[in-house]
Formats: structure tokens, C-alpha cells, sequence
């Protein structure tokens, strides 16, 4: 069944020409004349008191830093958790790949435990995996007390080999024809990504900062490898809240970065073109490794547990970053804070 056809998107606004992009240091700017002040204090504030812990909040609009606050023992040079927005960074690494070459989407995936003549699973492309489609069998869940492959895979028997605990698991549902977000699925791209280019463990991370963290200035990320040698995409880049809005930017000016195209062109219009999903999931919309619609109609984002988004909002020319540590049951009440924030600006 694979995604729905392409539907309008809104277009992604380019840098001003005398804006330079951040690659050295943010270019300061001011809260619009326009916005409500009261309204902005009032709602600032109630993220940093309702929702547990707020470590950061970012906000870029028209590539200059408009306005930035941090928690206690927290502040522009301290790195946040990504969890699951590492998946967003994952997307960005295989758009660089296709865009070598190296990668066709719509092809099987290469995955060493699907190779077996016959197996359902060899079928499955990159594509199917990046919008989680797949139709693999895996239980995303993350309290203890629950059965929890996630859990499983990250810190028990699957910690060393992430991407082939996830692998090694069987259909649940036809390709294409089931939505269900799955942590092991990143890692299975993550694994994909190396073995395309026969990159492991520091080789690999040295690929990541050389085609995508260092042409954007982002010298704090700290991601994290299994005994294998494989990224875990799927949730550990730890990165400051200024480094997660520039690659924010970087999707806003759609992969374009001070005149260099780091990511193919049409790669984010991919991560933002919606994925079918079955009519009563709860999710959330979905594109291919971006959620879609947090900050209103036609936003995407990198959304990660406990409550780490990076918000890309093409009509407003705006980035909104916000890190902290939200409990599950609050999870909710602070999504729909993320879209006052965003709304206050229109």
C-alpha cells in the first residue's frame, strides 16, 4: 500500500540574504513586534513550571535566535538527551547516502537476516522502513513493568547487536499496510547506513560529522554506538539545544545549508510527505522518520521521550526546540503546549 500520493506541501522558506546561517554563531534576533508579550511570559513560563523538568527552550525565526531560556544546571553549551529526535538524524544520514548514490529507497533493504530464498521479509525496502511500515513485529513501550522489546533491545539481552535483535524479528502485518512506530526499525536503518559504506563504531561517526554535523557548526554531538559498531539511530545523539535547532534549519531551508545542498533535493519533502496509517492509530501523523502537524498545519518534527521535539514550521520561517524530562502522563498537556507556543507567533 505504501504512502498516500503526494499532497501539497507548503514551501520552504530560503535564508534571508543578509542573514548568514549559524555555522559559527547564531545571529541574534527579537521576538516579533507583533506578539503578544504577556500572552509569550505567561505561556513560557507555564513550560517551565507544569511538565516536570524544562532544560531548554530554543526558538529561531527567519535564521536568527529570537529568544532562548534554560532550566537550573542547564545553559546553551550543556548537551540534552535526543532519544527518538536521533531518528530524524538517521533520516538525515540516508538522505545523504541516496544522494551519493549508495542507497535506493525503493529497493529491498540489505539486512543479512532476511536473505533466507523465501523469506517475506528480504522485500522489505528502506522506504517501508523509514515510515514505519514494515509490518515487523516489536512492542514499543517503555515502562519497566511492561513486556518491552525497546527496553530489551537498548539495555538487555539486544543491547550489543541493537539492529539485529529488531531484525530478527517476524511480520506482524502485510508490508505497507500497518503503521507502528518502532525503535528497532531505526536501528536496522542505522545498520543499513554502515553497510553501505562499510563504516562501523568511529569510522562511522566519523562519516557523521564530516557530511552532516560539521557543515552546520554542530560541534556537540555525542552519539552512541552498540558493540557491533552500530549507531543507534534510534535514540542516542546527545546535542545541545542550539545544535538541535540548526539542524532544525537545516530541514527548513530544505537541506540547503550557506550554498551547500547537504541533503538531495526532495529529501525533506519526502520526510514530510505523510505515510498511511490505519484509520484508529493514535500516533499522531507521520512522514518517514518526522512527525507532522505539532506546530500546526503543514510542520514537521523530531520527537523524542520525555518530551525533546524539534519543531520546523515552514509558514512562520520558524525553528522550536524545547528538552527537558516530561513524565508520560503529561506527555499530552505538553504537545498541546508546543502548539500555543508555535501559534502565538501567527
Amino acid at each position: 500500500m505504501g504512502h498516500p500520493p503526494p499532497m501539497t506541501l507548503l514551501p520552504l522558506p530560503a535564508q534571508a540574504a543578509d542573514v548568514p546561517f549559524p555555522t559559527t554563531a547564531w545571529p541574534q534576533g527579537d521576538l516579533p513586534a507583533g506578539l503578544d508579550r504577556t500572552r509569550f511570559d505567561a505561556l513560557m513560563g507555564k513550560g517551565f513550571a507544569d511538565f516536570g523538568e524544562t532544560h531548554a527552550v530554543v526558538i529561531v525565526q527567519g535564521g536568527r535566535l529570537i529568544h532562548e531560556r534554560y532550566g537550573p544546571e542547564h545553559g546553551p553549551d550543556k548537551t540534552c538527551m535526543s532519544w527518538s529526535k536521533a531518528k530524524s538524524i538517521t533520516q538525515a544520514l540516508a538522505g545523504i547516502l541516496v544522494g551519493d548514490g549508495k542507497l535506493d529507497i525503493h529497493a529491498p533493504a540489505d539486512v543479512p537476516e532476511w536473505k533466507t530464498p523465501g523469506d517475506p521479509r528480504g522485500a522489505l525496502t528502506l522506504d517501508l522502513l523509514l515510515r514505519m511500515s514494515s509490518g515487523l513485529e516489536f512492542s514499543e513501550v517503555y515502562l519497566p513493568d511492561q513486556p518491552s522489546d525497546t527496553i530489551a533491545m537498548l539495555w538487555g539481552p539486544g543491547k550489543d547487536d541493537v539492529a539485529h535483535y529488531a531484525a530478527d524479528k517476524p511480520l506482524a502485518h502485510a508490508p505497507g499496510t500497518f503503521f507502528s512506530y518502532s525503535s528497532g526499525t531505526t536501528n536496522i536503518v542505522a545498520r543499513t547506513l554502515s553497510r553501505a559504506i562499510d563504516a562501523y563504531g568511529p569510522d562511522f561517526e566519523a562519516f557523521m560529522r564530516a557530511r552532516l554535523f560539521e557543515p552546520l557548526g554542530m560541534t556537540s554531538p555525542v552519539p552512541k554506538f552498540d558493540a557491533a559498531g552500530t549507531f543507534i539511530g534510534s535514540s542516542f545523539c546527545f546535542t545541545t539545544a542550539r545544535d538541535f535547532a540548526r539542524f532544525g534549519l537545516l530541514y527548513l531551508r530544505d537541506g540547503v545549508w550557506d550554498g551547500r545542498r547537504i541533503l538531495p533535493q526532495g529529501w525533506v519533502d519526502y520526510a514530510r510527505t505523510p505515510t498511511f496509517q490505519q484509520p484508529d492509530c493514535e500516533d499522531g501523523p507521520y512522514g518517514a522518520h518526522w512527525w507532522l502537524g505539532l506546530g500546526g498545519p503543514g510542520s514537521f518534527s523530531a520527537n523524542g521521550h520525555e518530551g525533546q521535539f524539534t519543531v520546523v514550521v515552514p509558514d512562520l520561517d520558524l525553528v522550536f526546540v524545547r528538552h527537558g524530562r516530561t513524565p508520560m502522563e503529561l506527555r499530552d498537556g505538553l504537545k498541546a503546549w508546543v502548539g500555543e507556543m508555535v501559534d502565538l507567533f501567527r
